[in-house]
């Protein structure tokens, strides 16, 4: 059996493409009025700003792809798929309680920090002791990858807490948990690959 379909590379290749595209034409509708370097992702998609229905959509999109890609990855453990899925789906409730303009809101923040802490973790969760896994699903990698998004989410927390650049620190962090799923399943499929031609030399 296949470790992942190819509709899961789709989904996962999909979700950082829509993100980054979903933020910069928002960010164009709105003008010179929004600051993408102190202002968040959220304030693009509040209600009453001009790319509302762009940043909203991106994010519906994006949560799908991520569920999608959890269904797929039959390879990781059911722990970090789910972990996966519970990240997508955080996605959609985001859409659902939209921060207001101002950017600050304790519900959304709510839901929002659930998603990250979803998408951060699931790398770790996902990862196979067998040292004959996808490089993408070894101990290291996840844990490293899980480290890293842990790293970045303290420092957006951080120019939260000052007032600094809360949108890089935003978009960074972002940008590495939704790439994340699409370098596990390129491993994956390199991972068939490679067992395929061993199994076909021999």
């Amino acid at each position: 059996m296949r470790l992942v379909p190819w509709w899961a590379l789709f989904s996962s290749g999909c979700a950082p493409v829509i993100l980054v595209a979903g933020w910069a034409i928002a960010a164009l509708l709105e003008g010179s009025a929004y600051d993408s370097a102190t202002q968040t992702i959220s304030v693009l998609a509040a209600y009453g700003a001009a790319g509302f229905w762009v940043m909203t959509a991106a994010l519906l999109a994006v949560g799908v792809c991520h569920f999608v890609t959890a269904c797929g990855l039959r390879a990781a453990t059911r722990a970090g798929r789910t972990a996966l899925a519970g990240g997508g789906l955080s996605a959609l409730a985001v859409v659902l309680v939209p921060a207001p303009s101002s950017g600050g809101d304790l519900r959304h923040g709510s839901v929002a920090a659930v998603g990250f802490a979803l998408l951060a973790v699931w790398p770790v969760l996902a990862a196979q002791r067998d040292g004959a896994a996808p490089w993408g699903l070894r101990p290291t990698p996840s844990l490293l990858a899980t480290a890293l998004m842990g790293v970045t989410a303290a420092w957006f927390l951080f120019e939260v807490r000052h007032q600094g650049v809360i949108g890089v620190a935003e978009r960074l962090v972002t940008v590495m948990q939704s790439l994340w799923p699409f370098v596990v399943v390129v491993s994956c499929l390199r991972h068939s690959r490679q067992r395929r031609l061993t199994a076909e030399q021999t």
